[in-house]
């Protein structure tokens, strides 16, 4: 191993797939690297709920073979975690519940995306039961997970176990899903890099779709760089009954490594939850980032937004799509919270809703649209405010979890409903330490050109090199 074996956990999976390709370090010995930290460091944060040391060494060993017959792939002998509402055949797919006992007949689409591109499957992720929040990361099964950060902060959700893993260095890039925040709330709060794809861009299989539309699956990762890796990885079309959108001609890393063209980007501190308080600190970090993009030469204009009511449209497909994860599960072995989540989901006014949400859409990209006919990019807060204690949450029933929950989503979910690319981006830290964030969004299909503008970005404000003192070490 060349190199010192911190800046190598912390590397991220575009600089530890060329350090493989040139034999600085072998697929072993990374994915020995990262066995050892997870041990280690794993009870401090609880980001893993099941990690794969035979299965991920025997991965390695075959990748490194293939590494020294002068194979090549995008991510061979590269350690990915998968967030666990992602089947992993041969495992148990838990929706961060106790509720599901039947292994996984197949992997899902994205994971065997993944193995094709040669990554090494190390382990699984926390949530929250069902994905449901993306304010924490706690469920009576799984316990608490913490903020590398700040142990005594939540590290966000859904997808907070992911996010925590790749903060803490036990991994390089992590598979997340996002269902109204649940990649970039998490990414917000941990100081990462976190792009929701567009609708239909990662195949969801063997489900058509999930949360009738608003899910999509992407990554956390440290840099910009390594979620275009990723998305290059797994993204385009399949067979089966899904919308699967084919990627553009320009793989995404292209684009990551290129600067875009000069753009106009709105600036908007509107909310689409009405009633929703933007802190201080928020509005600053937002505003600096606008600042930057003005003198790199882009023109930052105020942007108004003027969203359709959300909530209506947005919750019907939330519940209903909780209870539909829920088919076949133990109801005995749930939270309070999800079983009342659950019976509010398959309540006839409930799929009554979900059925007007849908017709709907369309008009709420009508009503949107102009914002994307002033402004080639929207920038907006990721949260509104700062992050919550770990395990406040747990214990609590739906509805009362339900009103904080909208805080945090205020900016993102909306984006979840039109299906458009949304990405959040390391904006600094608060005077407590904890990271801020900034949200870019992009009409549809416009991956590429938020992946361009936010590793602009980060070359001019570079936040890779921020690690925890948890994990420094």
């Amino acid at each position: 191993m060349n190199g010192d074996p911190l800046d190598i956990a912390f590397a991220g999976i575009v600089r530890q797939a060329q350090m493989l390709r040139d034999g600085e370090i072998t697929a072993p010995q990374l994915t020995e690297l990262y066995l050892e930290r997870i041990e280690r460091l794993n009870p401090k944060v609880n980001a893993f709920n099941a990690v794969f040391p035979e299965s991920a060494r025997a991965e390695a060993a075959a990748a490194q073979q293939r590494l020294d017959a002068g194979e090549s792939a995008p991510l061979l002998g590269v350690p990915i975690a998968v967030k666990d509402n992602i089947d992993i055949e041969g495992h148990v797919t838990s929706i961060g519940t106790g509720g599901f006992s039947k292994p996984a007949a197949a992997d899902a689409e994205i994971v065997r995306r993944l193995r094709a591109a040669g990554a090494v499957i190390i382990g699984t992720t926390n949530l929250p039961e069902f994905a449901m929040y993306a304010h924490f990361t706690a469920s009576p099964t799984w316990g608490v997970t913490r903020n590398p950060w700040n142990p005594e902060r939540a590290p966000g959700g859904s997808s907070g176990g992911s996010a925590a893993a790749v903060a803490a260095g036990l991994v390089g890039a992590a598979v997340a899903s996002d269902g109204g925040g649940s990649i970039r709330v998490p990414a917000a709060h941990c100081g990462l890099f976190g792009l929701k794809p567009q609708r239909g861009r990662v195949s969801l299989m063997p489900r058509a779709q999930n949360w009738s539309g608003l899910s999509v699956e992407g990554s956390v990762t440290r840099g910009v760089a390594d979620s275009a890796l990723f998305l290059d990885a797994v993204a385009g079309n399949v067979s089966g009954d899904g919308d699967i959108a084919m990627p553009p001609d320009m793989p995404y890393a292209q684009a990551a490594a290129e600067d875009p063209p000069k753009l106009r980007i709105g600036v908007s501190m509107t909310p689409a939850i009405p009633g929703t308080i933007v802190d201080r600190e928020v509005r600053d970090a937002v505003a600096a980032v606008g600042d930057l993009l003005s003198r790199l030469g882009h023109e930052v204009v105020d942007a108004k937004v003027r969203y359709p009511l959300l909530l209506p449209r947005f919750m019907p497909r939330y519940v209903t799509g909780i209870a539909e994860d829920a088919t076949g599960a133990d109801e005995g072995k749930l939270s309070r919270r999800s079983r009342q989540a659950i019976k509010l989901g398959r309540s006839k006014l409930a799929q009554r809703m979900k059925q007007w949400s849908i017709d709907q859409e369309d008009a709420a990209r009508a009503k949107i649209e102009p914002v994307f006919e002033r402004n080639d990019v929207l920038l907006t807060p990721t949260i509104a405010r700062p992050i919550s204690s770990a395990g406040k949450w747990l214990g609590k029933g739906f509805f009362h979890s339900l009103p904080t929950a909208g805080f945090y989503v205020a900016f993102s979910a909306f984006w979840n409903y039109t299906g458009q690319p949304a990405a959040s981006i390391p904006a600094g830290f608060t005077t407590d330490g904890m990271p801020l964030s900034a949200q870019l969004v992009g009409p549809p299909d416009s991956e590429g050109l938020l992946l361009s503008l936010a590793a602009q970005i980060e070359r001019e404000r570079p936040w890779t090199d921020a690690r925890p003192a948890l994990a420094a070490h």
